[in-house]
């Protein structure tokens, strides 16, 4: 009853998967909007 190893453990993963999760959302928002920067910059020159 004492040991509390694994539900540490199950913790830090849920902690490491919201991180990970946050990150890929951060990078495709940031993605996007740096693809849509880029298209509106060279539609003048087409």
């Amino acid at each position: 009853m004492n040991d509390t190893r694994g539900a540490t453990a199950i913790e830090y993963a849920m902690i490491a998967s919201l991180i990970s999760i946050t990150i890929v959302v951060a990078a495709t928002t940031i993605g996007q909007t740096i693809k849509t920067y880029f298209e509106q910059m060279i539609v003048p020159f087409l």
